[in-house]
């Protein structure tokens, strides 16, 4: 089972799964449909479905066109909403393509119909793989658009948190650098969190992704999966996991990005007039 990561419109992950004995491959998240082609072609391989974790067009927006594109073509999903969706999915029910196997793993609470997708091969000495979509990020986790944070807990504690901590997890979004210095809010004093940001740093300026983490490392610097630590109940003055969380949450939602300086020659434009003409009212 390879596993190709592909970056997509502003910072969006879909990827491209291949079953290397057969040459079949399955998308998930496929929201841009030339660059996922592009992939499969240079990749020699048959793409013969698509596992979508929620509806919202920058993890969905593909598939009416691969579904044109690619006649026969299966798109699983647990959300009527998700555009050319075959097959509804149920929680903890179970697909095979090839050698990979797919256990669909529901986590309602950014969208009501939020699946998550654990793959792995039978016998195989590679760990098993998550693709989390928006509930579970590198250091972070989704916001509550459509459920609750009871909802969140239980998808982060009772059915993600559950997997095998070996687990690689794949999320829909690069938000790794954001999440970390949040992360270091809460515990200024947590080594694994000072160092992980660091290295998502250095990865962020080279361009380059910071997934995939392990379900291990994540329980050591994802405040979100720490809600029964000291400092996380000293930082939100709750103790019980679920107001921790809803706390953390709330404080993640009003969590600013750092003004970033408008850059030298643009301040010149404006200084000179340059850009007037595009200013003025028609």
């Amino acid at each position: 089972m390879k596993v190709k990561v592909i970056s997509v419109l502003e910072d969006n992950y879909m990827y491209l799964v291949i079953e290397e004995n057969t040459r079949d491959a399955i998308a998930v998240d496929a929201a841009v449909p030339k660059r996922l082609l592009e992939i499969i072609r240079k990749e020699d391989v048959v793409l013969r479905a698509i596992l979508t974790t929620h509806h919202h067009w920058d993890h969905a927006r593909g598939n009416e066109e691969l579904a044109r594109l690619c006649p026969g073509l299966r798109v699983y999903g647990a959300d009527e909403r998700i555009g050319a969706l075959t097959h509804k999915v149920t929680h903890e029910q179970e697909l095979t393509f090839g050698a990979i196997r797919v256990r669909c793993l529901f986590t309602p609470c950014h969208t009501s119909g939020h699946m998550c997708y654990f793959m792995w091969e039978d016998g195989s000495p590679d760990a098993p793989a998550l693709f989390s979509g928006d509930t579970l990020f590198v250091g972070g986790c989704g916001k509550f658009f459509e459920g609750t944070a009871e909802q969140m807990y239980n998808n982060l504690t009772h059915v993600l948190g559950a997997l095998p901590k070996e687990t690689k997890v794949f999320c829909g979004h690069e938000c790794t650098v954001r999440n970390l210095k949040f992360a270091l809010k809460v515990e200024p004093e947590n080594e694994t969190v000072k160092k992980k940001l660091a290295w998502a740093k250095q990865r962020d300026d080279e361009d380059l992704p910071t997934v995939p983490s392990t379900l291990q490392e994540e329980f050591l610097y994802n405040p979100f999966l720490r809600v029964t630590e000291e400092p996380l109940q000293k930082f939100t003055g709750k103790t019980d996991p679920v107001e921790v969380l809803r706390t953390l949450r709330t404080e993640k939602d009003n969590f600013k990005k750092p003004k970033e300086r408008p850059h030298p020659q643009a301040v010149l434009a404006f200084d000179w007039g340059l850009f007037s003409p595009f200013l003025e009212k028609k």
